[in-house]
């Protein structure tokens, strides 16, 4: 469902006269910046891939950057340290295969500083902004109804609506069930297997 969808349904369902286009569309903005900040599903993830050719202390994050997932440097996992850590650590520059990382702000700091290789960022981004009314992103595709209720939320509060816990009743089954779905499908089959609590390396 695009943009202009979005807004005629939640009118229609507000029913006021004193809805105007430009205040549905806050709704729906306000409604997205609220499912962005809770909802994790498997469509939100991204990966962003550079390649170093210089030696790099540190990365800047993308800009549709929401939460990390994972990163690691030539497929080899790095952990993730605190930032005093990080501090001590750098006390001295030491170049190499990078094993931690930290956040500041919208920067990677990286321990040891790479030269080469490739760094890749697995994290959860942002939903792409819908501007016009043809526009659709890929929450508006699988989820329109959540966006919608949640868009009712913010306009029950702005008119004093009595329907409001209504609307915040639907907005958190149908978060639920699209939450609840991404999951699911992170568990079924044999995509998960049991792994032992612990494991031993034996020589011989």
């Amino acid at each position: 469902m695009n943009l202009g969808n979005l807004r005629s349904h939640m009118i229609a369902l507000l029913n006021r006269s004193d809805l105007t286009n430009t205040l549905a569309d806050t709704f729906i903005e306000q409604s997205i910046q609220r499912i962005q900040r809770n909802l994790r599903i498997p469509s939100m993830e991204a990966i962003y891939n550079l390649s170093l050719t210089t030696q790099t202390a540190k990365i800047i994050l993308p800009t549709d950057f929401l939460e990390l997932i994972e990163i690691s440097h030539s497929s080899k996992a790095m952990t993730r340290i605190s930032h005093r850590e990080m501090l001590d650590f750098k006390i001295a520059t030491v170049a190499g295969l990078p094993d931690h990382f930290t956040r500041v702000g919208a920067d990677i700091l990286l321990y040891p500083e790479p030269a080469s290789g490739v760094v890749s960022l697995n994290y959860y981004k942002t939903f792409d902004t819908m501007s016009a009314d043809s526009d659709e992103n890929i929450l508006a595709k699988i989820a329109s109804d959540l966006i919608i209720y949640g868009a009712l939320v913010y306009a029950g509060d702005y008119f004093l609506d009595e329907r409001s816990q209504l609307y915040e009743g639907k907005y958190q089954q149908f978060f639920m069930e699209i939450q609840e779905q991404a999951t699911d499908a992170e568990l079924v089959g044999n995509l998960q297997v049991m792994r032992p609590a612990q494991s031993l390396n034996l020589e011989y």
